[in-house]
């Protein structure tokens, strides 16, 4: 996970970005469309992965260089990420998580960081033309980088995801095929990928199991808050 990273393109709260490849052998990567509408983390990795606090820095260095304490720089970036969000069950699991941040070490936490763009484009090759090639890759709900090189994919499951129309009686084997098919691939790359299932939320104790699962998280990565 060390050296430089160079598409951790995130949260982004408006039209998707549109991201080409313009060298396959150095992994340059460009933004050439709605580049101001999403975030971009280009510093490198060190032993710690991606924490709150290095998260928080960059941050301020960005966006708050006036930033009276880095509390005060962490709401606003807080605030910025879930301006991405795009539904309550997704808000549920940043805020669960985000309470963490306030506990004592809570800024050595891993960053959880919404609406990665790794690996997904919907543009086809025609479609870019000479301006960069195709660059095969989705976006990730959540993504979370830890001290010891592992990475975290953590997915909330809407009806697109296993269903087409607008109920949900019409089940859709395709969309649910694909996105197994893309947990292998995920998992092959080195990747930990994780589901909620969007009817969890809509039980009672749903905070405290997704509060319960991060505990479990951090526990397996040697880590307590």
């Amino acid at each position: 996970m060390d050296g430089e990273l160079k598409n951790l393109i995130f949260a982004a709260d408006g039209p998707k970005p549109r991201i080409v490849l313009r060298d396959a052998v150095n992994n340059v990567i460009e933004i050439v469309e709605n580049a101001d509408l999403c975030l971009v983390y280009d510093r490198s990795l060190g032993p710690d992965g991606l924490t709150w606090q290095a998260l928080v820095d960059w941050w301020r260095d960005q966006y708050e260089p006036d930033a009276a304490s880095d509390l005060e720089a962490g709401r606003r970036l807080h605030l910025r990420l879930q301006s991405s969000l795009q539904s309550p069950p997704e808000e549920l699991v940043l805020k669960t998580y985000a309470e963490r941040y306030g506990q004592e070490r809570g800024f050595d936490l891993p960053a959880l960081v919404p609406q990665v763009y790794l690996h997904y484009d919907p543009y086809t090759k025609a479609e870019l033309g000479p301006e960069g090639e195709v660059l095969a890759r989705q976006r990730m709900d959540y993504l979370m980088l830890f001290p010891d090189q592992s990475r975290v994919v953590i997915e909330v499951d809407g009806r697109q995801h296993y269903s087409s129309g607008d109920k949900d009686q019409f089940s859709d084997p395709g969309r649910y095929a694909e996105m197994v098919r893309e947990d292998r691939a995920l998992r092959l790359r080195g990747y930990e990928v994780y589901r909620f299932g969007g009817a969890e939320f809509a039980e009672d104790d749903a905070a405290e199991r997704v509060d319960e699962f991060f505990e479990a998280l951090l526990s397996r990565h040697g880590l307590q808050a």
